[in-house]
């Protein structure tokens, strides 16, 4: 069997020798073939690479974030936001922004302190000449008498955040988180830090639970009085999500341009603080500004 085996193949190759001169070409043309395989699988791992999608320059926790705004959203919409309408309808006006200028005066002395360590002797005079004015003229700061004449001074919100920013240290990761809401590790940081300070430096009885728990509360249904036609402009878009962060980070960046004197580009659209104003009807239409324009070009 073994031997019969080897004559079959000695003749199969002579045959094909034989034949050789006949067929020289098809070798050639039979291995071709082997080529396109190595193409295909390069095409099918290209498609595996380029189907990834990063997350946005900045919002690296963005699958995480989006999670937590759609929850938060859906406690705001049962819960939160009827409140806040409640607040508006059923409060009037004159008492929601006495109540509101009376928040921001309590926050004077941490503004004063940013001013300070900005190097602007000259806005931290005007903030302690404001805290002055408005905790004796003012009953506490539930009337803003520094912003009118004779005094023209504006509120300009300020803190350990801006003062980080303000001397080159970057926002960090964005982060939407439940109860603080949008924020970024820097003004995660600094706003915990002005949260502490601000107490310390009033005193009793302000630093007393009593009064921080309660007053936080009342501050924050008010700020969230202040947003409900913002939030529901936000949410009538496309990416609600996406819209809200980038409101947020804008605002941000060009209120670190403004400690620079420089003006932003694009048109800020307020997302907090005393930009967005008390909903419902002034008296006075000339009623000055709550708050100084968003750039700071003066000089010190």
């Amino acid at each position: 069997m073994l031997l019969s085996g080897v004559a079959a193949g000695m003749m199969l190759i002579g045959t094909q020798a034989g034949a050789a001169p006949q067929l020289s070409a098809e070798p050639v043309v039979e291995t071709a073939p082997a080529a396109p395989p190595v193409q295909a699988e390069d095409e099918v791992q290209d498609i595996v690479v380029t189907g990834d999608r990063a997350p946005p320059k900045g919002d690296p926790l963005e699958e995480i974030n989006a999670k937590s705004f759609e929850a938060v959203q859906s406690v705001d919409k049962n819960v939160v936001g009827p409140v806040a309408k409640a607040y508006n309808e059923d409060v009037p006006r004159p008492l929601r922004k006495g109540l509101r200028n009376f928040f921001s005066n309590l926050q004077e002395p941490v503004v004063f302190a940013a001013y300070l360590l900005q190097l602007k002797p000259g806005k931290a005079a005007e903030t302690a000449g404001r805290f002055a004015i408005n905790s004796t003229l003012g009953f506490v700061g539930l009337f803003d008498v520094a912003k009118r004449k004779p005094f023209h001074l504006p509120y300009r919100p300020n803190g350990l955040a801006n003062t980080l920013g303000f001397y080159g240290v970057g926002p960090g990761p964005y982060m939407y988180l439940p109860v603080i809401g949008p924020t970024t590790l820097r003004d995660l940081v600094g706003y915990g830090v002005d949260g502490v300070v601000a107490p310390m430096a009033l005193g009793s009885p302000f630093n007393r639970p009593t009064f921080v728990i309660p007053a936080n509360i009342l501050r924050q249904i008010g700020e969230r009085a202040a947003f409900d036609e913002r939030i529901t402009d936000i949410r009538a878009q496309e990416d609600p999500y996406g819209t809200y962060r980038d409101l947020y980070l804008k605002q941000r960046k060009a209120e670190i341009e403004a400690l620079h004197g420089r003006v932003s580009e694009e048109p800020v659209v307020p997302m907090y603080g005393p930009g967005l104003g008390v909903p419902g009807k002034a008296k006075d239409a000339s009623a000055v500004p709550d708050s100084a324009p968003l750039p700071e070009t003066a000089p010190e």
